[in-house]
């Protein structure tokens, strides 16, 4: 790999043997780096390598630039963007190799600010812990390894309470967008849906339920394809228009629901999306957890 770019002394921006912008992170790895020059591998402890040269997770803005992303990393402390990057590969989450530079960055970022409230003796407790234990119950067991992990690293130790924003950093990094706010605005309208299912219906919406996980995962997947403009459409003459004859009440619903995403989000679901909401309730409603339902 040959260096592109020193931006300080340990992130370099390089090129690949297949000629793709990387970002290289090591103690002194920039030290010994020039440009144009072949960069030591013995000094490289993490490659980033945004997908077709942009990071996947940060859109198409100027942030999904890998220049921009190195240097969003440069602006990093050494000791906190190594305990981060350390610790994304010890509990499984991100290997050696990385195409998404931009989840390292906004959890070395929270971090940072976390350690600093921590050495001030400031705490803060998140409003969104019991919705984020629910609705994103394995990346909130992520989270807490996570933490764990970080807390090997970090002085002073932070609180168990900073696996909630861990977690929504996790949730955060398989959208397009790399902007948290989509996250929160995802977590609120899920919850909204849940609520109007449980008094329509009378039901438990509570995660321990396999069809309300489902649901839950099927939403997350919507807001997915939603943030890509790649709605399900075309499969009207068979799927969908069977699901809403078959199933009229949950259609009615889903259509409730569909609203609320228009209203929160301003994107109007396809009837398709419609419809495969509708057969996420009618399994809620029927009762029983039978994965044939």
């Amino acid at each position: 790999m040959k260096a592109v770019r020193v931006l300080n002394n340990n992130v370099v921006l390089a090129c690949d043997e297949k000629d793709r912008p990387v970002i290289l992170t090591g103690r002194g790895i920039g030290f010994s780096s020039r440009q144009g020059k072949p960069v030591d591998p013995s000094l490289v402890e993490r490659v980033f390598v945004p997908a077709d040269g942009r990071d996947p997770s940060a859109g198409s803005g100027p942030d999904g630039d890998p220049a921009r992303l190195a240097e969003a990393m440069a602006l990093i402390s050494e000791e906190v963007l190594q305990a981060v990057v350390t610790a994304l590969e010890d509990v499984g989450i991100e290997g050696r190799e990385s195409t998404r530079p931009t989840l390292a960055i906004a959890v070395a970022d929270h971090v940072a600010g976390a350690l600093d409230r921590a050495a001030r003796g400031i705490v803060i407790e998140y409003p969104l812990r019991a919705e984020v234990q629910t609705l994103y119950a394995t990346e909130y067991a992520q989270a807490q390894l996570l933490l764990q992990a970080i807390n090997e690293y970090v002085t002073p130790r932070l609180e168990a309470s900073e696996a909630t924003p861990l977690a929504l950093h996790l949730v955060n990094a398989g959208f397009v967008s790399g902007d948290l706010s989509f996250t929160y605005t995802m977590t609120g309208v899920i919850q909204q849906m849940l609520a109007v299912i449980k008094e329509r219906y009378g039901l438990d919406v509570s995660h321990e339920s396999m069809n309300v996980a489902r649901f839950i995962t099927h939403v997350r997947y919507l807001f997915v394809r939603i943030q890509q403009r790649r709605q399900l459409k075309g499969h009207e003459s068979t799927i969908g228009k069977g699901i809403r004859q078959y199933y009229p009440e949950a259609t009615h619903t889903a259509q409730q629901l569909a609203t609320i995403v228009e209203l929160r989000l301003g994107k109007q679901l396809s009837e398709d999306e419609v419809s495969y909401l509708a057969l996420h309730v009618a399994r809620m409603t029927m009762g029983g957890d039978d994965p044939a339902v």
